[in-house]
């Protein structure tokens, strides 16, 4: 079968809660491969959660789908705090790109005591923001930003990143709303080991399963280069008739 939109490949799936040090529960779903130890970790930060931004948007949700199974990763998402999904509501209120940071705390706790390898964190549009903010002060390999835009996060909170040690790697659309190449390249010019990545027709929210497959492929290309090209179809799992 060919692996599009609502395609979910097999993966050892968990509902799992964080546990912030403010007191809060957070709600969320670790997908781990079915016949291995995962290579790395995927840490998910959604969009803004008043935009609509909680850990089903689809390039998150796609990732949890297809990335334990293609690349063999460990996925984790969740629901930053006052964010509903399908699989709950996580306790508190939007904390504007701040008190989200102790929310990635928790995020990061959780795979340090499961034993998870390799932590990345992989921020989307407001989530890059969390994750620059706040991510460089954690023990992670690095940081994959889709859409950055770059509002939230102060120069001089980006060149933190300088000399860190930590991978930083922003995938920018070319027609994004925000924050488009020649911008992003300059601005990020203040970490002059960060990788700026430009994808052609790209768009903020990256509709559609071609601009799906072009964020998915970097992601895992920066992670674990061994499994690309990423397979397009899977083994049709229905028994013959």
């Amino acid at each position: 079968m060919e692996i599009r939109s609502g395609i979910e490949l097999p993966a050892i799936r968990e509902d799992i809660e964080l546990h912030t040090d403010d007191g809060l529960k957070l709600v969320g779903e670790l997908a781990l491969p079915i016949d291995r130890a995962p290579i790395a970790t995927l840490i998910c930060l959604h969009p803004l959660p008043t935009g609509g931004g909680f850990m089903d948007s689809h390039i998150i949700r796609k990732a949890a789908a297809r990335l334990p199974a293609l690349a063999g990763l460990a996925v984790l998402r969740f629901n930053f705090r006052g964010v509903s999904s399908p699989r709950g509501t996580s306790e508190g209120s939007f904390g504007d790109g701040v008190l989200e940071g102790k929310d990635l705390d928790s995020a990061v706790e959780f795979c340090l005591d499961r034993g998870l390898n390799s932590p990345w964190l992989l921020g989307w549009s407001f989530g890059t923001e969390v994750a620059l903010n706040w991510g460089i002060d954690e023990p992670i390999t690095g940081a994959i930003l889709l859409s950055p835009p770059l509002k939230r996060t102060s120069q001089e909170q980006l060149a933190r990143w300088a000399g860190s040690g930590k991978s930083l790697v922003a995938v920018i659309p070319e027609l994004d709303d925000y924050l488009r190449g020649p911008e992003a390249r300059e601005l990020f010019a203040i970490v002059p080991e960060a990788k700026v990545i430009e994808i052609p027709q790209g768009k903020h929210l990256w509709v559609g399963e071609f601009q799906t497959r072009q964020v998915l492929t970097e992601i895992v290309r920066e992670v674990n280069p061994a499994a690309l090209p990423l397979p397009t179809e899977w083994p049709d799992p229905s028994p013959e008739s």
